[in-house]
């Protein structure tokens, strides 16, 4: 089996805040860090009442500052919402705290609607080629300094971040194979385009200083419980999430409910099958040969798993049942 990270969107469960909800995630990151997961990454969304993530940096050095060895990064900025410098000091500032096992995922969506976008930018003027040149030139704070350089990320210059490149489509992919970085894919809520945009990755892929191969990985939501019918019934929070979401009514996560796929009509089965076709939900054995199955069919090189539970304890269980599963598979 290929390597397993995990993507936290510190999601605020009916009946809490987000206080409790980066408490959560500090807790997961503990949990996941001590059973051999790669990385913990957190995702940046506003204007979201269920995610409790907007403020990623600050939200990462609060979950990193709770383990000793999992990397910790963002899946990810979105970078047209920030000045480059700004992330660059950011990101440069967990690196110095956390030598060698920070993460820098950068994505060109707002993460967020436009009343929210407006709020941050002030304007929605936008031109396609910004975004790459954004990243070139975020990349070039973290070199090390030249004598005279008149502009200088402090803390950022010199830190060791391995940026990634995001995205749904094949944009992402072309820019991250034309500057030879690793790509992330948002399966786990846009697969449509996953199978062309890591082939044009993949064929398109330029070596690098920072990477000589293509680094490919999916996302993918997995709820896994000791019985399948439990593991469904966990699903169903994310279910209601993005149908809520999808219909304008974006809220606190869900509690899980009985029967709900059978009481959903039409419109809303056909939200579901575009946006969560890449889930994994079942028993460990049904887990195992779930990811086993993605990963023939992808060939990706890790996968980066997200688990939306109501439940803290729910959540903490199923990614012990992951890695469980894993094992089985290297046994």
């Amino acid at each position: 089996m290929i390597p397993l990270s995990v993507l936290d969107l510190s999601p605020i469960p009916e009946g809490s805040d987000a206080g409790q909800a980066l408490r959560n995630s500090r807790d997961l990151a503990r949990h996941v860090d001590a059973l051999g997961f790669r990385r913990f990454w957190m995702a940046e969304h506003h204007n979201m009442p269920g995610i409790a993530s907007a403020a990623t940096a600050v939200a990462l050095a609060h979950v990193a500052d709770g383990t000793t060895r999992i990397r910790i990064g963002a899946g990810g900025i979105m970078l047209p919402n920030h000045a480059p410098i700004m992330v660059a000091e950011q990101f440069g500032t967990l690196a110095a705290l956390y030598p060698g096992r920070v993460d820098l995922g950068l994505g060109r969506a707002p993460g967020t609607d436009q009343v929210a976008a407006r709020a941050m930018r002030r304007n929605l003027a936008s031109d396609s080629d910004e975004f790459p040149r954004d990243v070139v030139e975020l990349m070039e704070y973290f070199r090390p300094a030249t004598e005279g350089q008149a502009l200088r990320a402090v803390p950022g210059e010199g830190q060791d971040v391995e940026v990634w490149i995001l995205g749904s489509s094949t944009f992402g992919a072309q820019l991250a194979a034309y500057l030879g970085l690793p790509y992330a894919f948002a399966s786990h809520f846009a697969p449509q385009q996953m199978m062309d945009a890591l082939r044009v990755y993949r064929d398109r892929f330029r070596p690098s200083e920072r990477l000589a191969a293509p680094r490919a990985m999916i996302g993918v939501n997995v709820f896994a419980a000791p019985t399948e019918e439990e593991a469904r019934f966990l699903f169903t929070s994310l279910q209601q999430a993005f149908v809520n979401l999808r219909r304008g009514r974006p809220g606190k996560l869900p509690a899980p409910v009985e029967g709900y796929e059978e009481r959903l009509d039409p419109q809303a089965r056909a939200i579901l099958a575009h946006s969560l076709s890449c889930a994994v939900v079942g028993t460990p054995a049904m887990v195992r040969q779930g990811l086993a199955d993605l990963a023939a069919t992808t060939g990706a090189d890790e996968m980066i798993i997200t688990a939306q539970i109501h439940d803290p304890a729910a959540r903490l269980r199923s990614f012990t049942l992951v890695a469980e599963a894993q094992a089985m598979a290297e046994a």
